[in-house]
């Protein structure tokens, strides 16, 4: 397949290039400081600079089989009304901006692969529960994640397939700003669980990989929109029930209401 992935230069992005390229993948890696290969430097938050790659890269190649966005940055840490609101919105851009600019500026090509295309997006810490202290990043990892459930409605029923990983705890720099920050900024929780965290990362990149294959298979063809925990959910069985596991709310982003809606919580 030819594959486009973001911020491959560290961390799960570089991992997933380095082993699928060894796996016969062809790979064009977009990172701030880009690896030997074909590769380009690239700010994925700047919409000028991702557009004109995405003409360069249409120059090598006719169409594009997948998108992997994984460049991603976890600062500020620390409470919300304590941190700076440009590093905020430097967050989201590099966050949100940065997996949505590559997806529209690459569409038209993953529209002409010759198979199934797909893009895969990565979620994080804060996408489906509350993460105090990482408010930034929790809030664009969920934006990324609703962006994930809205393309696919929009694209239903043809291709690309677009969905999230959940990639679950892997020790990376952004383990380190965790620690570096201390508990006092990162909050005792998310410091005690960085300081238990093994540097030890094998199986756990081994789980993401399994995913990011599979939904690169023609094994997902038809699961689009979903949010998909690697280490967690039982993705290696999802074609075999596809059709029913795109008919529900499994996977996604929703509101939780009770069965009877005019139910009062404050009557006796």
């Amino acid at each position: 397949m030819k594959i486009v992935l973001t911020g491959s230069s560290s961390g799960i992005g570089r991992f997933l290039a380095d082993t699928l390229a060894a796996r016969g993948h062809e790979i064009c890696r977009l990172a701030r400081s880009p690896q030997d290969g074909f590769s380009f430097r690239c700010d994925v938050s700047d919409w000028n600079a991702v557009q004109s790659l995405a003409g360069e890269i249409s120059s090598k190649w006719k169409s594009l089989d997948a998108l992997i966005c994984c460049a991603g940055i976890q600062d500020p840490i620390g409470p919300a009304m304590e941190i700076d609101p440009l590093a905020w919105r430097k967050n989201l851009a590099v966050n949100l901006d940065g997996t949505f600019f590559p997806i529209r500026a690459l569409y038209p090509l993953l529209k002409k692969s010759p198979v199934r295309a797909k893009v895969i997006c990565f979620s994080g810490g804060g996408s489906t529960s509350p993460r105090p202290n990482f408010a930034a990043y929790g809030v664009a990892k969920t934006g990324v994640v609703r962006l994930v459930e809205t393309l696919a409605a929009e694209w239903q029923g043809r291709p690309p397939d677009i969905n999230a990983v959940a990639p679950g705890a892997i020790f990376t720099r952004m383990t380190e700003e965790v620690l570096a920050r201390g508990e006092k900024l990162a909050g005792s929780d998310e410091f005690a669980g960085a300081s238990k965290l093994s540097r030890d990362n094998a199986a756990r990149l081994e789980k993401v990989l399994g995913l990011v294959e599979f939904l690169l298979s023609e094994q997902s063809d038809g699961i689009s929109g979903k949010l998909i925990s690697a280490p967690w959910d039982p993705w290696s069985d999802f074609s075999k029930f596809r059709d029913e596991l795109m008919k529900s709310d499994l996977y996604t982003l929703r509101r939780i209401v009770p069965e009877d809606r005019g139910r009062n919580f404050g009557a006796k």
